[in-house]
This record gives structure tokens, sequence and C-alpha cells, in this order.
């Protein structure tokens, strides 16, 4: 549909962000949201300048009050939400499986699984009523492969996946598609954090066949292409984005 209502989570930054512009220069209506009210703010001052009608709402989505006020918001503002973009994450510790603690897998999954779970759970509620709807969620390559020294990161990514398929095929009767995107190595300040060095980032572009890093952007066209009518007949699916890297 033309001019849709979308909502982001975790949007202040990277994939989120470019997302959120990449939608506002379609003419969708968006509900950003993020855990800094002052990064908010001039996001949803930088989408209205792009002529989007747009709001931020401030969310944590390991709290499912929270994530029930930000969808309740987005329905109480434009009347319906017809794509949901769930990007919320983060990369834990990386570091040796040695290492891992309570703590860490805690940090870990709180974000990244229980906030794709609380986020569906609220966006379901409410796309399945209408007969309609498009939940995209976002993983990684680590979400179906392993990586040393990533084991928690990776855990909760390939949850994510699982979660992706099992609610695609809950409401595949709905009118409502589920799927996710799956980057590969994407110029963020997760990967610079997770790569730690210049030349650790290097090494990860050198085994893209593309022979480069993913753009912020590059995902963004692949959100956008999962929420199009161009979609229509693909829910529980995967799309792995990530320059050839898992080809082989």
């Amino acid at each position: 549909m033309s001019n849709p209502v979308v909502l982001i989570t975790g949007a202040l930054t990277g994939i989120g962000r470019a997302t959120a512009v990449a939608f506002a220069r379609t003419g969708a209506k968006l509900v950003v949201s993020g855990r800094r009210p002052a990064e908010g703010a001039a996001l949803e001052a930088e989408l209205r300048e792009l002529g989007a009608d747009a709001f931020f709402v401030q969310a944590d989505v390991r709290h499912d009050q929270d994530v029930r006020h930000l969808v309740d918001q987005a329905v109480s503002r434009f009347g319906r939400l017809d794509v949901a973009v769930n990007n919320a994450g983060t990369e834990g510790r990386p570091g040796p499986v040695t290492e891992q603690t309570a703590d860490s897998y805690a940090a870990t999954f709180d974000t990244n699984v229980l906030g794709t779970l609380l986020s569906l759970k609220h966006e379901l509620r409410v796309m399945t009523a209408q007969r309609s709807g498009v939940v995209i969620n976002i993983s990684s390559t680590y979400g179906h492969e392993g990586a040393a020294y990533a084991s928690v990161y990776a855990g909760s990514k390939h949850a994510v996946e699982g979660i992706t398929k099992s609610a695609a095929l809950e409401v595949a009767g709905t009118g409502v598609r589920v799927n996710a995107v799956a980057p590969g190595p994407t110029e963020t300040g997760m990967l610079d954090r997770f790569t730690g060095t210049p030349e650790n980032k290097a090494a990860l572009a050198g085994g893209v066949p593309l022979a480069r890093l993913g753009k912020p952007e590059d995902i963004a066209a692949a959100v956008i292409y999962l929420a199009s009518a161009g979609a229509a007949f693909v829910t529980g699916q995967i799309l792995t984005v990530d320059g050839g890297k898992t080809a082989g």
C-alpha cells in the first residue's frame, strides 16, 4: 500500500537508522524507537525534513510494557500498523565460551531474543486483527553459521531465525507475513565494537567476494523489498545479504 505505517526498533544508528531514512524517502509514515531520547528527537527531526510524518517513542524492547506502549502509540497516531522492523540488538560480549557468564548471556539474549519475541507479540496482536501486515526481523549470517568467539551472539541470532519461521507459520492464514534479513559484515558501530581493530575488519571484508563490507543502506534495501508488494508470496524466509560471504 502507499504511505504505509512503519515501526522500527533500534532505529537510532546503523541499519535501523538507514532503514528509517529509506522508508521516509518512499513516503512512509514512521514510528522510530530506541532508548536515547535526545538522539531519537534528532532522528525524528531529520525524517520530518525528508517529508515523512514521523515521531519517536522511547522504548526498551526488553520490557513488555515498553513494547506494548510503543505499538499502541503507533496505532493511536496512525490507526494501523503495516510494517514492523525489529532491529534492536546487541553484540554482547565477544570471547571464548569459557569466559561467558550468566550475565553476558542475559545481556545478549534479553535484547536480541526476548526483545524480538516481545516485539512480535505486540505487532502481531495488531496485524492479525487487521488481517494484514509485514514483520521483518534483523538477524545475521551468524544466525545460520557458527562463529568462534561469538557463541552467545550467534546463539541469539539462531534463536531469532527460529522464532521468525515459527511466527510466520502461526500467522500464515491471516494475511500477515514474517521474514528476516541476515546481514553479513556491515559498516556499523556494532561491527567496530565486535572486531576491535581495523585489521580484523579488513580481514572480514577480504572474505567477501564483492571485496567490501556491506553498508547499512544495502540492508535497508532488502528490508524495503520484503515490505513491498513484490514480496507478497514471501514469508517464513531468511534473506541473506552478505555480498556472497556465505555462498561457499
